[in-house]
C-alpha cells in the first residue's frame, strides 16, 4: 500500500443537515486525509453535549422546510426563524462588518467548550483544515488551530453568519464559490488577502480533467436532446465548435429528466405532480424521468409506491443510495446523460456548469433566493411553472431551443475548476 503523503492533504470537514455541505465536500475527498470526509455534527466519539447541539440545528432546519408548506402559520414561522440567516440587499454597498445576533449566539455555544473535542482529535497530524461550513472554522480559530483554515462557499451569496464576529482580525480564508460571494466577504470585513477566487468545487467524475473532457463529450450529446429542432446549433454552430469541437451525428440517451428532492424532503408533492404531468410522454418513451431521493428510504417506498399506483412501475427510476457516498457516486453518475435537472435552488446551482440546464424549483430561505437569481443572471436556468401543466410549458421551451442556451450559458460563464484549484492550493 502507497504511504499517504500528509504534506499533500488535509482535514476536510462537513456537516450532516441536508445534502448541500456534504455535496460540496464530496469532490474533495481525494485530498482528504485518509481518504475520509468528516461530519463535525456526527464524527465517532463527539461529546454528547456537543451532537445535542448539533442535532437540534438540524432538527429546526428540517423541520421548518417541511412546515413552510403549512398555510399561513408555517410561513409565518419560517420567515421569522429565516431572518435569522437573512442575506440583506447588497446596495447601497455599506460595511457590513458588524457582527449580528445569530453570529453572536453560535460563538456562546462555541467559547463554552462545542466544537473543542473536534478540533483537538485534528491537531495529529495538524493539517490545513477545509471546511464547507462555517461553524467548524469558527471552533478552530477559536481553540487556536495551528495550521491554515479554509471555508468552501455553498452559495451564490451567504449571510453575515459566514463570517467571524471580528473578520479583519481573523485567520479564516475563504474559498469563493463566485464574484458574488467574493465581494460579499469583502463588504462583511474579511481582508481581501484572504479570499481566494477558486470557484464551487465540482465532481471530477463528471469534469473529466483540467482539460474538460467528460463535461465537453456529455454537453455535446445533450445538446442534440436540447435542440430537437436544431435551430440553436444553427444559430451558434461556430460558438458551439469553438468550446465542444464537432458534436455527435445522434444522442448516447433518450431525452432524460432528473428532479433532485432536497435532504428535507419538501419537494415531493411537485415531483408527483410533474409526473402525473408527463406520464403520457414517459410511457410513449419520449422522455427518461429520474427521481433522486437520496438517502431517505421512506422517499423510496413513496415514490415505488406511487409508480405502481401510476401504472408507471418500470418506467420511472427512483435513485436512491444506501449511505451519502453512495447517493452521490450514483448521482454524479445519472447526471453524464441527464439533459435538464428540476431542483429547488440550493448548492446544486452550481451544476449548471456542467452544461446542464436548472429548471428552478421554488426557494426555502434566503440563501436560495439569492441562487435563483444567480442562475436567472448567468441565464443558466428558469423558474418552473404550474406543475400540473409540465407537459405543456417544458415541451414549449424545449422545442425554441432555449434550454440548449441555457446549457451552453452555464458551461461558457460558470466558473468549473473549483476541485482542482482547491487541489492546487494544498498541494503548494
Amino acid at each position: 500500500m502507497k504511504e499517504e503523503k500528509p504534506s499533500k492533504k488535509a482535514w476536510v470537514v462537513s456537516v450532516d443537515m441536508g445534502y448541500g455541505h456534504q455535496r460540496t465536500a464530496y469532490p474533495l475527498r481525494s485530498i482528504a486525509f485518509g481518504g475520509k470526509i468528516i461530519n463535525a455534527n456526527n464524527y465517532p466519539g463527539i461529546p454528547k453535549k456537543d451532537q445535542e447541539i448539533w442535532h437540534t440545528t438540524r432538527s429546526l432546519y428540517e423541520f421548518i422546510s417541511r412546515f413552510r408548506r403549512i398555510p399561513f402559520i408555517g410561513i409565518f414561522l419560517f420567515l421569522f426563524l429565516d431572518r435569522f440567516q437573512k442575506i440583506v440587499g447588497y446596495y447601497p454597498k455599506r460595511d457590513m462588518s458588524k457582527s449580528n445576533f445569530g453570529g453572536k449566539a453560535l460563538f456562546s455555544f462555541i467559547k463554552k467548550g462545542w466544537g473543542k473535542d473536534l478540533v483537538m482529535n485534528m491537531q495529529h497530524p495538524a493539517l490545513p483544515l477545509i471546511s464547507t461550513f462555517f461553524a467548524p472554522v469558527f471552533m478552530a480559530e477559536h481553540f487556536g488551530y495551528p495550521n491554515d483554515m479554509y471555508c468552501v462557499i455553498c452559495d451564490a451569496d451567504i449571510a453575515r453568519a459566514w463570517v467571524s464576529l471580528e473578520p479583519k482580525k481573523s485567520r479564516i480564508k475563504y474559498f469563493a464559490s463566485n464574484n458574488w460571494t467574493r465581494d460579499r466577504l469583502k463588504l462583511y470585513g474579511v481582508p481581501p488577502e484572504n479570499i481566494i477566487m477558486s470557484g464551487y468545487p465540482l465532481p471530477k467524475e463528471n469534469l473529466g480533467g483540467k482539460n474538460l473532457a467528460t463535461a465537453k463529450k456529455d454537453l455535446g450529446y445533450r445538446l442534440l436532446n436540447l435542440d430537437p429542432s436544431g435551430r440553436y446549433r444553427q444559430l451558434y454552430s461556430p460558438l458551439i465548435k469553438s468550446y465542444l469541437g464537432e458534436l455527435p451525428k445522434l444522442p448516447n440517451h433518450p431525452l432524460t429528466i432528473m428532479f433532485s428532492i432536497g435532504g428535507a424532503g419538501a419537494q415531493k408533492e411537485i415531483a408527483l405532480s410533474i409526473i402525473k404531468s408527463l406520464k403520457e410522454k414517459i410511457v410513449a418513451k419520449e422522455l427518461r424521468f429520474i427521481i433522486a431521493v437520496g438517502t431517505r428510504p421512506e422517499l423510496k417506498s413513496y415514490f415505488t409506491d406511487r409508480a405502481k399506483e401510476l401504472e408507471l412501475d418500470g418506467w420511472l427510476q427512483v435513485l436512491y443510495g444506501k449511505t451519502m457516498e453512495e447517493y452521490f457516486e450514483a448521482f454524479n453518475q445519472a447526471l453524464r446523460t441527464t439533459d435538464m435537472l428540476m431542483t429547488k435552488p440550493s448548492e446544486l446551482s452550481f451544476y449548471a456548469g456542467l452544461g446542464i440546464p436548472i429548471i428552478i424549483q421554488p426557494s426555502i430561505g434566503s440563501q436560495e433566493d439569492f441562487n435563483r437569481r444567480w442562475l436567472l443572471h448567468t441565464g443558466a436556468g428558469v423558474l418552473q411553472e404550474n406543475p400540473s401543466y409540465t407537459s405543456e410549458w417544458l415541451f414549449d421551451i424545449l422545442g425554441s431551443g432555449d434550454l440548449a442556451e441555457m446549457a451552453m450559458q452555464g458551461f461558457i460563464e460558470i466558473e468549473k475548476m473549483g476541485t482542482y484549484n482547491i487541489e492546487d492550493i494544498i498541494s503548494k
